[in-house]
């Protein structure tokens, strides 16, 4: 196995808190790397896909740079890959933020708004607690309702409720993780989430480690 398998490609794309995600990652004792080199992705024995912003501008950052193909073969080598917030809704088949766009389509999933509701403040920003659906090795020795914190303005619509790990009350039920094979999402940001979102990176780096 080469250095690059045992570090995580933390991929830059224009998109994100970078920073906090890699010293997240040193927390729990396992080695990120910023990676802007599309041709560098499948090197790495793990992805994860940050992102923060609008999803038109970031799909198109990713097409540009060669990173949604790059991506796209990771996924298809069975590579562990890990979207955080504005990440995971990349993964999902399209977005209806500023317009109708398409996603990486990995999952069979929509993004859409929250829905304007008396007392219901978007962005939905702050601590909620998790409603974990099924057992998976991302979740695993967390609490029943973790709490963890979110900012965000649209969430995740799965059509297949298999595909569900976790979902989050706020004015309406939505997903807060999902897990398809080698391919998971989360719709909070685990760097800022504490212990909780400390367990569940670590969980992540350490599936599978040689």
């Amino acid at each position: 196995m080469t250095a690059g398998e045992n570090t995580i490609a933390v991929i830059d794309y224009g998109m994100g808190n970078l920073r906090s995600v890699l010293n997240a990652l040193h927390e729990v004792r396992a080695v990120g790397k910023l990676v802007t080199d599309a041709s560098a992705v499948n090197s790495y024995g793990k992805v994860i896909l940050p992102g923060v912003g609008a999803f038109s501008q970031a799909i198109k950052n990713l097409h540009q740079s060669g990173m949604a193909e790059a991506l796209e073969h990771a996924r298809k080598r069975n590579i562990p890959i890990l979207g955080i917030c504005l990440g995971m809704q990349l993964m999902c088949k399209t977005s209806e933020e500023d317009g109708l766009h398409q996603g990486l389509g990995w999952i069979d999933a929509v993004v859409r708004r929250f829905p304007d509701r008396p007392g219901l403040k978007i962005p939905h920003i702050g601590w909620n607690d998790l409603k974990l659906q099924r057992r998976h090795y991302l979740v695993d020795g967390l609490p029943s309702h973790p709490d963890v914190y979110f900012v965000h303005s649209y969430r995740v619509e799965c059509a297949d409720q298999n595909d569900i790990l976790a979902s989050c009350e706020y004015g309406e039920d939505f997903t807060a993780m999902f897990a398809r094979n080698n391919v998971m999402g989360i719709q909070f940001h685990p760097e800022k989430s504490q212990a909780i979102g400390l367990r569940i990176l670590k969980n992540f780096t350490e599936q599978g480690r040689c």
